[in-house]
């Protein structure tokens, strides 16, 4: 019984199709259909009911995911320790990023892991929108503190950003600027919209409070976010690294300077309840180090080779 004959029957539980997991595995239908059907000959039981449109787990297939999950999880880490770091890393990671400042250096510090582990294939999405990760078979995902379940995901911190409110110089000229922070109620804000739906109205002003905001325009990216802010729509809550050359150039204004700002965090995350491989334990590991590496270089800017050298290190 091979094991990627099993991992594949997880992808098709997953979805919930087989049309679904061979678009998503890139693979032929035919092929995915002919293996399926190879293991449940190999088991000798009928894994799913099989209906037009979907696939529904029969009782055997119940138990036979249930107990195979830990089973698949247990074999990566013995063979993660068996092999340590020599062993090769292949097959294909998805990976969910928020459009968060930092995309770029994430986008490079995976670029950069590929090449150590030139077996490997990698999907990139970005995306404000929630996604199922379970169904959509992604591994791994970039998430904002408040865009994710933590009863459903196992969540390691990885970046840290001060939030600070902004405004245009027109809007302040237009309404005038708030001083105290019983003002900023009164104001029109560009509200903020997560991937699970909560809308970002009660903000933290410095670290122990929190206010209710409300306003006329509400958008699920941070770069329409910035556009809007430019335009003088009202006030926003922005990473500073967002809006830094904004500020710098007099586009923008920020507020509430002497606050002390509240601290935005970004997760790297991945399902509990599905066995991780050893790519993703791989990747893990790497992207911890690099990320550190790139905040310790100040101001969220990431100097590549040094980072390079240091993840290179970490797998020799």
């Amino acid at each position: 019984m091979k094991t990627e004959d099993i991992a594949l029957f997880h992808r098709i539980v997953e979805t919930g199709s087989l049309v679904e997991a061979a678009d998503i595995l890139n693979l032929p239908k035919s092929t995915l259909s002919r293996r399926l059907h190879a293991l449940e000959e190999e088991l000798n039981v009928k894994l799913f009911h099989r209906q037009s449109r979907a696939m529904t787990l029969t009782a055997s297939g119940s138990h036979f995911y249930d107990k195979t999950t830990g089973m698949l999880a247990t074999l990566e880490q013995t063979l993660s320790e068996l092999n340590g770091q020599d062993a090769e890393v292949s097959g294909h990671l998805r990976i969910l990023i928020f459009p968060i400042p930092e995309l770029m250096h994430i986008t490079h510090a995976i670029f950069e892991f590929m090449d150590l582990h030139p077996e490997l294939t990698v999907e990139i999405i970005v995306s404000t929108e929630p996604q199922d990760m379970i169904r959509n078979n992604i591994d791994l995902a970039f998430m904002l503190e408040d865009a994710f379940n933590e009863n459903e995901m196992v969540a390691r911190h990885i970046i840290s950003e001060t939030i600070h409110f902004f405004a245009s110089p027109e809007y302040l000229e237009k309404v005038g600027k708030p001083i105290s922070p019983d003002e900023l109620p009164q104001h029109n804000s560009i509200l903020f919209r997560y991937p699970n739906g909560r809308i970002f109205n009660d903000v933290p002003f410095g670290k122990d409070r929190t206010l209710q905001v409300k306003g006329n325009l509400c958008v699920n990216s941070l770069a329409t976010c910035l556009e809007a802010t430019l335009m003088g729509r009202g006030i926003s809550m922005m990473p500073l690294p967002f809006a830094k050359e904004h500020i710098e150039s007099g586009e923008l204004v920020m507020l509430f300077e002497d606050v002390e700002p509240y601290e935005g965090k970004c997760f790297l995350v991945y399902p509990s309840r599905r066995f991780i491989s050893l790519a993703s334990q791989r990747f893990i590991d790497f992207m911890m180090l690099a990320m550190e590496e790139c905040m310790q270089n100040g101001s969220g800017r990431c100097d590549r080779e040094i980072r390079l050298r240091g993840a290179i290190k970490s797998m020799i």
